[in-house]
C-alpha cells in the first residue's frame, strides 16, 4: 500500500491515544482527516484545531460525504470499537480498505529506521523520553507515543520519514505489525488475558517481537530474552549506580559496555522512572547518541501527562493523576510516594479499567492497593468490555483488607476526598478518571 496516494483518511475511534497521534501526523502532513469518537476530550479538540472533522455519534449519515468513495479513502480503526458498530460496519459492506491502526504505523514505519518500545508497563514514558531525546540531539525523527507529553503537549513529535520512534503495544499483538531496528522490551507482566487467553501466549507473543528486531535488542534484566540489558542497582550491559534523591531530583551514574557517565540528573519522582530513562539511553546510545547529549535531555525531560502528574503540589496538600490500571503499576505508583513522602498519609482513589483485568488480577489488585493508607474505588470503567457476573468494584473491595476503604459514586468523589484528612491524593486509573481530574482539582483548591 502506498500512503503517498491516499488522500482521504477516516478513523473509527480518532480519539484514542494511538489513533490521535496517527490522525495528527497525516492532517499535518496535508491529508484530509476526518473520524468518529464517542466522547468529545482535550486530543480531539486539538485535532479539531488542526481542520478534522469529527462528530460523537455513531452514525453512517455523518460520515462527510467525501469521505464516502471506497476507492479514494482509507478507513483506520482500533480494536477497542465493538464489531457491532455501524460505521465500522457500512466500510466493511462497502469495500473500503479497512486496516487495524497497528498495521498502519506498521506501513509508515517500515521504511524508516524504527525504534520501537515495548512491554506491559513503562512503554510510554521510556519512548516519551526517546523521542524527546533524539529530538534534543538533533536527530529528524518522527515520534509516535501513547501519551501526551508534558515538553510537546502532544503525543506526536514531528520529525521525517527517515527515522521513526513508536510505542510498540502488546494488545491484539499489534507490535507484530512492525520492523523494527532497533527495540526494547521493558517487561512481559500477564496482561490482556482477555485477548491472550494465558500469560504464556503473551510472552510468546514478546518472543516473536524480539525475532523482529533487526539491529539491537534491549531488554530488561531478568527477562527471558536474548539482548543488551539494562537495569538499576545491579549491573547490567547499561545500568544507573549511585542513585540519590537531592530535593526531589534523581541523581545517578550510568555505566555502559564501554563507559561511565556520572551524576545524570533526571526530575521523574519512582525509581522506575529511573529504570525506563536508562532504557531510553541505552537505545539512543545505541543509535549513535553520545552520553553527554543524552544527560542533558534527561535533565530537561518534563514528563508524561497522567504518569505522576501532580496537579495540586503544596506544603499541605499534593494531588497526584495516575493512569496506573495494572497491579504492578499501582504499586509502583505507591513506592515513589512513600519515596518522596514517607511520613505522610495517602488516600488512593482508584477506577478499574475492564471487567476481564479486574476478574484476573484481583488479588494483585488488592495487595497493591493495600499499600495506601485510604482506598476510595469508582465504578468498574467497562471500556470495550460487556459486564462479567459478579466482577463489580464492591466484590474487588471485599478482597481488600484495609479497613480505610469505601466506594464512592462519581457525583460524592469530590465530597469523599475532602472528607479524608490525607495529604496525599492520588487518583488512579485508565477509564474516564483522568477527565474528572481538573474538576477535584479545581474543588479541592477551592478548600484550601
Amino acid at each position: 500500500m502506498n500512503l503517498d496516494k491516499i488522500h482521504t483518511i477516516y478513523f473509527v475511534g480518532i480519539g484514542g491515544i494511538g489513533m490521535s497521534a496517527l490522525a495528527r501526523y497525516f492532517a499535518v502532513n496535508g491529508k484530509k482527516v476526518a473520524g468518529f469518537d464517542l466522547v468529545q476530550t482535550d486530543i480531539t479538540n486539538s485535532l479539531s484545531q488542526l481542520g478534522v472533522d469529527i462528530h460523537y455519534q455513531d452514525s453512517i449519515d455523518l460520515i462527510p460525504n467525501n469521505f464516502k468513495d471506497s476507492q479514494k479513502t482509507l478507513v483506520v480503526y482500533t480494536p477497542a470499537i465493538p464489531k457491532e458498530h455501524s460505521e465500522l460496519h457500512y466500510f466493511n459492506q462497502h469495500n473500503f480498505k479497512v486496516l487495524k491502526r497497528s498495521e498502519v504505523l506498521g506501513e509508515i514505519t517500515k521504511n524508516s529506521f524504527c525504534l520501537a518500545v515495548a512491554g506491559t508497563h513503562g512503554k510510554t514514558t521510556t519512548s516519551t523520553i526517546l523521542g524527546h531525546i533524539l529530538k534534543e540531539a538533533q536527530v529528524n525523527a518522527t515520534s509516535f507515543l501513547g501519551g501526551i507529553s508534558e515538553n510537546y503537549k502532544s503525543n506526536l513529535i514531528l520529525g521525517g520519514d527517515k527515522i521513526s520512534v513508536v510505542e510498540a503495544d502488546e494488545f491484539d499483538r499489534s507490535f507484530l505489525k512492525l520492523s523494527p531496528n532497533i527495540a526494547c522490551i521493558t517487561s512481559m507482566d500477564a496482561d490482556h488475558l482477555d485477548i491472550y487467553g494465558k500469560a504464556d501466549a503473551l510472552e510468546y507473543s514478546f518472543k516473536e517481537f524480539a525475532d523482529k528486531v533487526s539491529d539491537k535488542l534491549i531488554v530488561r534484566k531478568g527477562l527471558p530474552l536474548d539482548g543488551l540489558t539494562y537495569s538499576v542497582d545491579e549491573k547490567a550491559d547499561y545500568y544507573a549506580d549511585n542513585i540519590k534523591i537531592i530535593n526531589g531530583v534523581y541523581i545517578f551514574d550510568v555505566k555502559t559496555p564501554t563507559e561511565i557517565i556520572t551524576n545524570v540528573e533526571f526530575n521523574l519522582p519512582g525509581k522506575h522512572n529511573v529504570l525506563n530513562a536508562v532504557a531510553a539511553l541505552a537505545m539512543a546510545n545505541n543509535f549513535g547518541v553520545s552520553l553527554q547529549v543524552i544527560a542533558k535531555a534527561l535533565l530537561s525531560f518534563k514528563g508524561v501527562q497522567r504518569r505522576f502528574s501532580y496537579k495540586i503540589k503544596t506544603n499541605n496538600l499534593v494531588l497526584i493523576d495516575d493512569y496506573a490500571h495494572h497491579p504492578t503499576e499501582i504499586k509502583a505508583v505507591a513506592d515513589s510516594i512513600k519515596e518522596m513522602y514517607p511520613t505522610q498519609k495517602t488516600l488512593a482513589v482508584f477506577q478499574p479499567h475492564l471487567f476481564s483485568r479486574t476478574k484476573d488480577f484481583a488479588d494483585d489488585f488488592a495487595e497493591s492497593l493495600n499499600l495506601f493508607d485510604e482506598i476510595i474505588l469508582l465504578d468498574i470503567y467497562p471500556a470495550r468490555e460487556k459486564p462479567i457476573e459478579g466482577i463489580t468494584s464492591q466484590w474487588l473491595l471485599d478482597k481488600i483488607s484495609n479497613t480505610n476503604k469505601k466506594l464512592s459514586s462519581r457525583e460524592d468523589l469530590l465530597r469523599e476526598m475532602k472528607n479524608s484528612t490525607t495529604t496525599i491524593k492520588v487518583m488512579i486509573g485508565a477509564g474516564d478518571i483522568g477527565q474528572m481530574v481538573n474538576e477535584i482539582q479545581k474543588g479541592l483548591l477551592d478548600e484550601n
